[in-house]
């Protein structure tokens, strides 16, 4: 049995998309490097789509940073995707969630639950760490927003 402990973030935005536009938009692997706070993000395995597909992102500042290599687990287009980090840095979960909203839109929310680096002592600092965590997330949601007008 594991002993490690993972730790929750989560930021939402609702977007002015019906659930499969905003699906479509959200699972451009590709595009979310315009949206994604100092984040490159690519697909690598079956075109990152389906169970067992793959996806990769270079979080990076300047030449300092690391790969997330990630393989999806859960696919319910255009409701849910989560994929699982396979890092020795970055290791947990990410899911996102396409939910529909009145009138005709739809809300997304990027879920990350992570094991921290470091381990109790990463989990002990989680608490610091989480609301800088989710302040870059909710940036980069309005990344995606703006990202909506082009």
């Amino acid at each position: 049995m594991s002993t490690e402990r993972t730790c929750h973030a989560e930021a939402s935005i609702g977007l002015p998309l019906d659930p499969q536009a905003a699906w479509d938009l959200v699972m451009d692997w590709d595009r979310q490097s315009r949206w994604m706070v100092l984040t490159r993000v690519w697909a690598t395995d079956n075109d990152g789509i389906g169970v067992g597909g793959g996806v990769a992102a270079r979080t990076s500042v300047g030449a300092v940073g690391f790969t997330d290599h990630m393989v999806i687990t859960h696919w319910d287009p255009p409701r849910d995707c989560t994929v699982k980090h396979l890092g020795k840095l970055v290791r947990g979960t990410g899911t996102f969630t396409i939910t529909p909203a009145p009138p005709g839109g739809s809300t997304f929310t990027w879920s990350e639950d992570v094991v921290p680096p470091l381990g109790r002592l990463g989990t002990a600092v989680w608490p610091v760490v989480r609301p800088g965590f989710e302040v870059m997330m909710r940036a980069s949601l309005r990344r995606l927003v703006r990202e909506m007008a082009r």
